[in-house]
């Protein structure tokens, strides 16, 4: 139903906006936009009727599929009107406004009925695109950007490895090169959407006889190469949204790499900046802060001074969070890259969702883990458990701490016996 809704815009476009827009005009062409292309939200009366408050979904494979494909047609109907890429290149099919343009849209936008959220839509267009972007060969470039912007093919992160978690660069998967391709072989784990994905960015060991950070090579990969194989990972949600992903002789074209040879880990570090840069600003994944107060307010817990004070720490989180998010996109605007401030972004979304567990579990009690049959209390159930993953997604807590701590307080680096040592000689 939702795919059909969505698909039945494509046709309608607007043209892009004028680089002389003002943000009152801008907006005002947007609601219009808006009012003629999506259904308003109605009032929520039920914390977690109508939006939901799960951090991983479990859904069947046909469901996930179909919500891939709605996010996918309203990401392209707005793309072809010009809101699809409001901060991107105009040369990429971006409109190359500045972050305030898009925050000015999100803001609109969060009022209309939409598809929702998956992870692999997020991967494709905010990390894969602009790290191609940013590496990409301008073949590449003009074969990728502007299809995974408009998000006309998936993509998947084929970072982690069984031995290479929060220790990225030792991972293990090896890339050999032969002639005009490379041989890929090895493991990737917890790897989100590869089973819908169309591409890999795939990070791979290209030479064992340098240190760790030295030897990888980034590749953007077809996830459909011979050798290639999927296997779902069932979560404790109920949900299969992680995959393992082997490689067993998987030919890649050289043409297809992404960056110089050696280079990976360089690759590899700005799409995680992406990452933890982009974590926490869809406010819909896991509920938001008026999902909390209005279940508070059904339940009665307002006038409570505990419950009170519980969720005035919660809204201070909730606004220090924007408030930092503004301020990366105002330095991404100017020109930057993610840098430590989208480590601090990322532990601010992980405190955010673990203080929302917290807050909903002292509102409901029992009811958070027993389903009496209200869904919009058990369906904070789906937040609760998966809440713990990000603290893991995109580099661990303790590794985010510790690029601030190296990196902004100027802290003593932890001990690494192994950084001049080649991979090939370290235990493993």
């Amino acid at each position: 139903m939702i795919l059909m809704m969505f698909t039945t815009w494509m046709d309608s476009s607007v043209a892009p906006a004028p680089t002389a827009e003002t943000i009152e005009a801008f907006t005002e062409r947007s609601k219009i936009w808006l009012d003629d292309h999506a259904k308003p939200l109605g009032t929520v009366t039920t914390a977690g009727d109508e939006h939901d408050v799960s951090v991983f979904r479990d859904m069947s494979h046909d469901d996930e599929r179909a919500l891939l494909d709605g996010l996918m047609a309203w990401q392209q109907a707005k793309f072809d009107a010009g809101f699809g890429a409001l901060t991107s290149p105009v040369e990429w099919g971006g409109a190359a406004l500045g972050a305030s343009y898009e925050r000015a849209f999100r803001s609109l936008e969060a009022n209309y009925e939409l598809p929702g959220h998956h992870e692999t839509f997020s991967v494709t267009r905010y990390l894969v695109a602009p790290t191609v972007l940013a590496y990409g060969t301008h073949e590449q470039k003009e074969r990728f950007v502007r299809r995974f912007l408009r998000t006309e093919e998936l993509c998947c992160q084929l970072f982690s490895e069984p031995g290479a978690g929060s220790d990225l660069a030792g991972l293990s998967t090896r890339a050999v090169r032969d002639g005009d391709e490379w041989v890929i072989n090895g493991q990737k784990t917890w790897t989100s959407g590869a089973m819908f994905s169309q591409w890999g960015e795939l990070i791979a060991r290209s030479d064992p006889d340098v240190p760790k950070h030295k030897g990888q090579t980034a590749f953007v990969i077809p996830m459909d190469t011979p050798g290639v194989t999927v296997v779902p990972i069932r979560q404790m949600t109920g949900g299969a949204t992680f995959n393992e992903v082997f490689f067993d002789d998987a030919r890649v074209p050289d043409s297809l790499r992404l960056g110089p040879v050696g280079e990976g880990w360089k690759v590899a570090l700005t799409t995680l900046g992406f990452e933890r840069d982009h974590s926490g600003t869809n406010d819909h994944v896991g509920g938001s802060w008026a999902q909390v107060r209005e279940l508070a307010e059904r339940l009665d817990a307002t006038d409570s001074p505990t419950h009170r004070q519980a969720l005035a720490r919660l809204y201070t989180l909730h606004k220090v969070r924007q408030a930092h998010n503004e301020r990366i996109q105002t330095n991404q605007r100017g020109g930057g890259t993610p840098g430590p401030e989208a480590s601090a972004n990322k532990l601010l979304w992980t405190r955010w969702l673990a203080a929302v567990s917290d807050v909903v579990a002292d509102l409901l009690g029992p009811r958070i883990v027993a389903d009496t049959g209200d869904a919009g209390s058990y369906r904070w159930n789906d937040h609760l458990l998966g809440a713990p993953g990000y603290r893991i997604a995109g580099g661990s807590d303790e590794i985010q701490h510790n690029i601030i701590g190296e990196r902004v307080l100027g802290l003593p680096g932890e001990p690494r016996v192994d950084r001049d040592v080649p991979f090939r000689d370290v235990p493993r």
